[in-house]
């Protein structure tokens, strides 16, 4: 197949992209500038430079494509609209990344015992209406195949592709800068999580088979941030995780990060990539890989 994918040299597409090619199909993928098409050409994507902005050049790649994988802003509606415009009635697949902050409460470190599974109604933080709205446009589409992978914390290193993910290299930052691991609050909060190489494996099964009006939690585990603080401790040599009050977590890491992707619980479970796509996760420990891992 030949597959247009935005972001392409970003931390999920850029994984993605590889699984992709590694499975035979074809890749145009989308960045910013020659220097980015010229890092993504060397590992066989071919570049198409542009932003998610470009409305006539989404629809001309998505309607001249096999299918599209939107791997870059989930919240960009725009870049949305034009994609399903140029796959319209053509019952392409349309892979679109979410992510599991969707559900993401206020908690600042304390517990929550709410699990969403993948039929649990959504009532999303204001923050998080418009891109739930964008997930519900895609799977709603009809005349194209279109699926929306909500992926889950996502944590690991993406064979030949420099950027990351957020919390885990964040946290981490934090730790080597300070020589204190920190964690908000009482750290326990908790987030579902899954590796970056089980992640893209499941873009490749989606865009060869996933049905239409699909939705599918991306998760293969749970933990505590708190956990995750102290595993990370622990690897670099700085003694017991720390707490840190929600003010100085916020000022030093802004509201929207320090609230939805360091303090909150995102509780997920999903069964339909396993049952529907026959996709079985291989890394099963984000403490683990980070014992292991991390650098």
């Amino acid at each position: 197949m030949r597959i247009f994918l935005t972001g392409a040299n970003g931390f999920i597409g850029g994984a993605v992209a590889y699984a992709l090619i590694a499975d035979g199909h074809r890749v145009r993928g989308l960045v910013r500038d020659q220097a980015k098409a010229d890092a993504v050409a060397a590992h066989g994507i071919e570049a198409v430079i542009g932003s998610l902005d470009d409305t006539a050049l989404l629809r001309a790649e998505a309607r001249a494509s096999d299918g599209v994988v939107n791997a870059a802003n989930s919240g960009h509606r725009g870049a949305i609209d034009a994609l399903i415009a140029g796959l319209a009635g053509s019952g392409k697949p349309l892979i679109h990344t979410s992510g599991s902050s969707n559900v993401a409460d206020r908690a600042m470190g304390e517990p929550s015992d709410r699990i969403f599974h993948e039929d649990t109604p959504i009532e999303p933080e204001p923050e998080r209406v418009a891109r739930v709205a964008i997930d519900r446009l895609v799977v709603g589409t009809s005349g194209i195949r279109s699926v929306v992978l909500c992926n889950s914390m996502i944590y690991g290193n993406a064979l030949g592709v420099p950027a990351q993910s957020v919390q885990v290299p964040v946290l981490a930052q934090q730790a080597r800068e300070s020589g204190v691991a920190r964690y908000i609050g009482r750290g326990l909060n908790r987030w579902s999580n899954v590796h970056i190489a089980d992640v893209a494996a499941l873009y490749a099964l989606a865009i060869a088979k996933a049905p239409g009006g699909s939705f599918m939690y991306v998760e293969n585990g749970e933990e505590a941030l708190g956990e995750v603080a102290q595993a990370i401790a622990k690897r670099l040599g700085l003694g017991v995780a720390q707490p840190w009050p929600a003010e100085q977590a916020i000022a030093a890491w802004g509201r929207e990060k320090a609230i939805f992707s360091l303090g909150s619980n995102s509780r997920v479970r999903g069964k339909r990539a396993g049952e529907i796509l026959g996709w079985r996760p291989k890394h099963r420990s984000i403490t683990e890989w980070i014992a292991r891992e991390l650098v």
